[in-house]
């Protein structure tokens, strides 16, 4: 097993999946290898982006897991994609993030193929998870490609991420007036408007809450546009904020907060993507809770995820679903890594929590 999931992560890393081209290709390679295992597979296409499903076993229990995993993965340098093992660690671009658990989700499957079990799995391989997942797994959704609770093998270190902050991606416009630098007192600087603003934006009163899992939202500057020419009074500039906010809150409260603090401003929502709030007590987490703290030898911790995820566009759907995902480090970072034995318990837990499944939990529990 253990030789099996370095190959196969080694080979996903070597892809160097970070534009269409060979997103597209690893898609295939992912598509070939299932079915070289006996798994049947569907091709999907969306805009030019590739995706795979592959549905194992029977709908006896009337349970249906999504085993969802993204291929793409975020640029780096050329040694970034060479694959390496050190002390137990596979260090490579993506092997946390997350194609370590995309090849424990893919040897499970071909492992359960052999023994189908009572209750269907879906393998959901997306193409764009990282530019927003809108092609790949918001797609399959609206195509059907739902279940009864959903994992996605985002980077957990095996502990269980419930919620999800929602995303608010805005834009705020500054006007001033254009005058030659060297007579700035006849024109007004959009720059040093935007600049005098930004503290105040930053502390809004929405800023200062907290929630179950959440101490704080998050506010980060992510961008600046303003100025044309060395010599010349910028009379734009823009603002371009990233907020993650807690499930507990309302963005379209926080757009009418960002408006009235600067009146003077265009505020343009630029994207908007839901939190997530699956239940603590779902049965589906549960279970997944009790098999990892029978694999792993201790209890996962149920928390919340500051950044987003997949999970957003089932849990829009009222569909449980939780990150979940192998022990690692460095995530979009020069040294990734993750560690080859927390690969080879993914999988184990994986399979007990299916096994688990099998008449234990269905969708009657659910709606109690």
């Amino acid at each position: 097993m253990k030789e099996t999931l370095v190959r196969l992560t080694s080979s996903l890393i070597q892809m160097e999946s970070t534009n269409p081209e060979r997103i597209n290709y690893s898609v295939e390679f992912c598509a070939d290898w299932l079915q070289r295992h006996g798994v049947p597979v569907r091709l999907w296409e969306n805009q030019g982006l590739k995706m795979i499903t592959a549905t194992i076993g029977s709908t006896n229990t009337g349970s249906t897991l999504v085993l969802n995993g993204h291929l793409d993965v975020v640029p780096g340098q050329p040694e970034n994609f060479i694959p390496r093992v050190e002390a137990g660690r596979l260090h490579g671009r993506g092997s946390y993030d997350m194609l370590g658990a995309v090849a424990a989700m893919m040897a499970l499957t071909a492992e359960l193929v052999q023994q189908p079990p009572n209750c269907r799995i879906i393998l959901q391989l997306v193409p764009d998870e990282e530019k927003g997942g809108e092609l790949g797994s918001a797609y399959l959704v609206e195509q059907g490609s739902i279940g009864e609770f959903v994992i996605c093998g985002e980077p957990t270190n095996l502990d269980i991420a419930v919620q999800a902050k929602g995303v608010l991606q805005v834009k705020v416009e500054f006007s001033g007036v254009a005058a030659h630098g060297s007579r700035p007192w006849l024109g007004k600087n959009a720059i040093v408007a935007a600049m005098q603003k930004y503290n105040q934006l930053a502390t809004l009163d929405f800023m200062q809450e907290s929630s179950r899992f959440f101490p704080v939202p998050s506010f980060n500057l992510a961008k600046i546009e303003g100025g044309v020419a060395l010599n010349q009074v910028p009379d734009r500039c823009s603002l371009y904020l990233d907020i993650r906010y807690l499930p507990t809150q309302n963005p379209a409260d926080i757009l009418d907060s960002i408006r009235l603090a600067v009146p003077e401003a265009q505020v343009e929502m630029l994207r908007h993507g839901s939190p997530v709030t699956t239940d603590e007590f779902d049965p589906f987490v549960q279970s997944l809770h009790q098999s990892t703290a029978h694999i792993f030898g201790k209890e996962s911790v149920l928390f919340g995820q500051d950044g987003s995820a997949d999970t957003r566009f089932f849990a829009q759907y009222g569909i449980p679903a939780v990150e979940f995902g192998p022990i690692g480090a460095n995530h979009h970072g020069p040294d990734e890594y993750v560690e080859i034995e927390s690969l080879v318990l993914y999988q184990k837990i994986l399979k007990h929590f299916i096994n688990q499944l099998e008449g234990k939990v269905n969708r009657d529990e659910i709606k109690k």
